[in-house]
């Protein structure tokens, strides 16, 4: 077991530098394959012995099936099938695999499951409900009213810099997904918040450009954003179940009942498919049908050579 377990640790690595700088995956996203990888490794290892390339396709089904009998919520399962699906693309590319084991292999159903939508009312009695005659309070404030109103995924707040702030054209730069960027518009009051919070940011390091940071002047992380939101909210009385996704939720949910284009929504958001912000919205199916019908009716006045 040993000479196979350092065979797979060796492609393990490999594949790390292959997901995090050939495809651009956030170090969150690249850790979590990591993990989902290591754990189907041990699994492999423990009921066959043999190096990732052996790996047949009944294998696989088998510890989908040790997934299942585990308890695991198809959400689960269908994510570390897709992992186990990326590793052995990685290997076919490289040519250490004739054919793929997962080929035939169907991943399991998964229902849509969608968060609460806050209400714009709900909204600002968590934003208010910050004490923002503290520092650390002006950074809240700013932080919360820049995440919903600017429907930002909670990695792309954390990473946001002095530098992508552009007051003057009224818009925020973005780094999404994959390093794509987008150009997103900034209301007035996200503007005045951040500007009182500027007033009081105090980095560790001079030149520090990351804009939203904790009390030793370092960059906030997802779980920090996370614990302040859910204390916003049970100061405001919000019982609902929040996280920093509810609140870029709720923001594309308003913009689509306030009468915006689904495709105007798809921008902001920085989802490269219109099917993804239907997910991510209350959108109703026939609306979405005229939308799609919409964009092929113009597929006529294309000329392809």
């Amino acid at each position: 077991m040993a000479e196979y377990t350092k065979k797979w640790q060796e492609i393990a690595r490999e594949y790390r530098r292959y997901i995090r700088l050939e495809k651009h995956l956030s170090e969150n996203t690249v850790d979590s394959y990591m993990r989902d990888l290591q754990e189907f490794a041990h699994f492999i290892l423990r009921m066959y012995d043999v190096p990732p390339q052996k790996v047949s396709q009944q294998m696989i089904q088998r510890y989908m099936s040790w997934l299942y009998d585990a308890g695991r919520q198809r959400s689960s399962q269908a994510r570390r099938l897709s992992g186990i699906k990326s590793f052995y693309n990685f290997l076919l590319l490289g040519d250490r695999i004739e054919a793929l084991p997962t080929e035939y292999i169907e991943s399991p159903k998964i229902g849509r499951t969608l968060p609460d939508v806050l209400s714009t009312d709900e909204i600002d009695r968590i934003i208010e409900a910050v004490d923002t005659d503290t520092d650390k309070g002006r950074r809240d404030s700013a932080m919360l009213e820049v995440l919903y109103s600017c429907g930002l995924r909670v990695s792309e707040l954390t990473s946001l810099r002095i530098g992508d702030l552009f007051f003057g054209e009224g818009c925020i730069r973005i780094t999404g997904k994959g390093d794509k960027q987008r150009y997103v518009p900034i209301s007035p009051t996200a503007r005045d918040r951040i500007r009182r919070y500027m007033e009081c940011r105090t980095p560790r390091r001079r030149g520090e450009e990351t804009l939203f940071l904790n009390n030793r002047g370092q960059a906030l992380t997802r779980v920090m954003v996370f614990t302040i939101i859910k204390k916003a909210a049970a100061e405001a009385g919000i019982e609902k179940h929040i996280s920093p996704h509810t609140f870029r939720h709720s923001f594309a949910t308003h913009l689509l009942e306030g009468g915006a284009d689904i495709r105007q929504v798809q921008e902001l958001l920085g989802h490269e498919s219109i099917l993804t912000t239907e997910i991510y919205t209350h959108l109703d199916s026939r609306h979405l049908q005229r939308t799609i019908e919409d964009k092929f009716d113009n597929i006529g006045d294309l000329v392809i050579e």
